[in-house]
């Protein structure tokens, strides 16, 4: 069975996507950029990607950097939030008056 090919513009990736591009390429797709002429014979720059169903060709540029940025940050944040502590505020007219 051949594998269905996609091309995404980075404007229309979504967040399983970015898991999957992270996934990839921990390390960065600088070296995994490929360059091709579309239907209009313009040059597109694209990283390529798998599952096991899809081949995907996912546009980049300066947006998507900030996508992936955004999303790693995102996810860090998450993972490193308070070493499992829960940080909670207390309002000041819930405290105890000791009056």
């Amino acid at each position: 069975m051949d594998k269905k090919r996609v091309i995404v513009d980075y404007r229309n990736i979504t967040q399983e996507m970015l898991q999957l591009l992270t996934d990839t390429y921990p390390y960065g797709y600088d070296d995994a950029i490929i360059k091709f002429k579309n239907a209009k014979g313009e040059w597109v720059s694209a990283v390529p990607m798998e599952t096991t169903d899809t081949k995907f060709l996912v546009k980049v540029g300066i947006e998507l950097e900030r996508k992936v940025e955004a999303f790693l940050d995102d996810d860090d944040d998450d993972t490193d939030s308070n070493d499992g502590e829960l940080d909670i505020d207390v309002a000041d007219d819930a405290k105890e008056d000791d009056d």
